[in-house]
């Protein structure tokens, strides 16, 4: 399949999350919701989007260890710095979570710690996390994106005002890696659905 030679939609998502993602670390995200979202839901309505590093929520303490280490000191930013979009990304798949027995199957795929995972999905308990499993590649060039004041606020889903171009750009991880990542995932899933019913 032909790449995309731009994209004018981004994605909030902490700084640490994306770091992990360019690493090749991680290939999942959860998602529940945002202030500045309708219903205060999650919709995934868009199956691409450049990641758009965000600062201002990301903490140590609801990190695991291994991310948390790495977590730069909070940023007093003026939230019309400009920001570096590094990485383009479409959706694999995406998939509900509501069951606890599920959440702490994905334990190992995603950044946030257990206790703090568990508050997600306590809240607003009859609404399901959104799990997305992500292919990210590579921009050539970083793009540097000046803010908008309509991109400012807790809302995942950002409409840019000019498209980016996106150059070459290269996987993360290859076909291969990729592939028993996701894999992994829905073996995961696939256990915690069958002890589940047992």
């Amino acid at each position: 399949m032909a790449q995309p030679v731009s994209c004018d939609i981004a994605f909030k998502e902490w700084s640490v999350a994306i770091q992990a993602l360019d690493r090749g670390e991680q290939v999942l995200l959860i998602r529940k919701g945002g202030i500045r979202e309708e219903g205060k839901h999650f919709r995934l309505v868009h199956e691409a989007f450049l990641p758009y590093p965000t600062y201002e929520h990301q903490q140590a303490d609801l990190l695991k260890p291994r991310f948390a280490s790495e977590l730069a000191p909070p940023e007093k930013r003026d939230p019309m710095t400009p920001v570096q979009l590094t990485h383009y990304a479409e959706v694999h798949k995406a998939f509900p979570v509501s069951e606890l027995a599920e959440l702490e199957a994905l334990s190992n795929y995603h950044i946030w710690s257990d206790a703090y995972a568990a508050s997600r999905l306590r809240w607003k308990p009859k609404v399901a996390l959104t799990a997305i499993v992500l292919r990210a590649y590579r921009l050539a060039q970083p793009y540097q994106l000046e803010i908008a004041p309509e991109y400012i606020g807790c809302r995942s889903w950002v409409s840019l005002q000019e498209p980016v171009a996106l150059g070459e750009m290269t996987p993360v991880l290859s076909d291969h890696d990729f592939a028993l990542r996701a894999l992994a995932i829905d073996e995961a899933m696939e256990s915690a659905s069958v002890a589940a019913s047992s």
